[in-house]
Parts: C-alpha cells; structure tokens; sequence
C-alpha cells in the first residue's frame, strides 16, 4: 500500500518550511505559533530536563526548550528538515526515524517530557494511541508528561465547519477528534487535558 505520507514530500518542504507556516493564517495552520508557546508552558520545562521532540521539523518547537536550557533530543523522518534544525540548535542530539518505527537504540532511556507538534495528525487514531501506549511504557520517566499539539477538534460538528469554511484548502488527513480520542487515551491509563487554541488546533497534556 502506498504510503500516505512519505517523507519525500518533507524533503521538499525544507527549504520553505519555516516561511510558510509563519506566513499562514487559515487552515491548517491557525494559530501555529500559539500551539508551539502553549506546549511549551504546559511542559513545564527546566534547566535540565531531558526532553524528546517527535517530528521536530525544522526545530521550531525544540528552540524554546533548548534557550531554557534543556537537554534535547529529536527526531524526525526527513533528513532535510533535521538539517535546518541542526542549524538553529547545534547542541541537540538529532536521529532519523519515522514514529510508525520504533525508536533508534541510542534512545532507548527515559525522558522528563516528550513533546511534538503538528506530526500525528498523520495517523489513524489507534496508531496514535499505540505509539502514546509505546512512549509511556518505554520512554516516559515516571512523574513525566507528554505534550502534543496539533490539527484538533472538540468534536465532529467542529471539524465540519472548519472544513466548509476551508473549501479547497482541506485536506482529508487523521485530524484529532477530541471527544473520540480522550475516552481512548483514558483506556490506556492516560489522564488528559486538552486546551482548544484556534479553530483547528489544540494541545493535549498527558500524563499518568
């Protein structure tokens, strides 16, 4: 079957990744830049914490947590966009890996926080909850807690009038539906709260 979304079509997006996302002001990218200060603070990051960024893109998410002094470890499945973070944030420690796949050896420890931002909108929400269910039990340090935001939806009704009002500019893609994914997260042991930032976006606090 072929892959929905390959990291080729991130490749080419490298070079004006970071224009276009800034630039944007309707959908998808509504509010993009309060999603990434949003995870940011209900991280609740140190100097010191060990943090994992999944998907870190071009870095942009990875940059507030690495000027407050965090240790930082991302990933990401084009190699491109890894390029472009490794120039914003020389110090972290950067590994090729496609979240479908389990993660590199080299982090095979425990994280204080792992975050991500505009990534799992790419997956059906069993996988999501497979790789949160995954994250938890192998990556996650005991008193940590897990920050995503993304393209999200209190519910149904939500995600339908931002599709009307989007015409052309939708595209059909694993958007979080918030009132079908908090009853599923809680099965696995998850306690969630989600903060509704935009229209299209929000951020999701889960910890233990």
């Amino acid at each position: 079957m072929a892959d929905l979304f390959p990291a080729s079509d991130f490749d080419d997006w490298a070079e004006t990744y970071d224009r276009s996302v800034l630039d944007w002001r309707d959908f998808p990218f509504t509010g993009y830049e309060d999603v990434l200060a949003m995870i940011f603070t209900r991280a609740d990051a140190q100097p010191g914490l060990r943090i994992l960024d999944l998907g870190t893109g071009t870095g942009n998410l990875a940059l507030p947590f690495a000027r407050a002094g965090c240790e930082l470890w991302c990933t990401d499945f084009s190699e491109p966009m890894l390029e472009k973070a490794r120039q914003k944030i020389p110090a972290a420690r950067f590994f090729r890996n496609d979240l479908r796949e389990p993660l590199p050896v080299k982090l095979n420890r425990s994280f204080d926080r792992i975050v991500s931002a505009y990534v799992f909108h790419h997956f059906e929400l069993y996988e999501k909850v497979r790789i949160i269910r995954s994250l938890v039990a192998h990556h996650l340090a005991p008193e940590g807690r897990i920050v995503i935001g993304d393209i999200a939806f209190q519910d149904r009704a939500a995600l339908e009038a931002v599709k009307m009002a989007a015409g052309d500019e939708w595209e059909d893609e694993f958007y979080w539906v918030v009132d079908e994914t908090i009853p599923a997260l809680q099965v696995i042991g998850m306690q969630v709260e989600y903060t509704q930032i935009s229209s299209c976006a929000g951020v999701f606090l889960l910890t233990r």
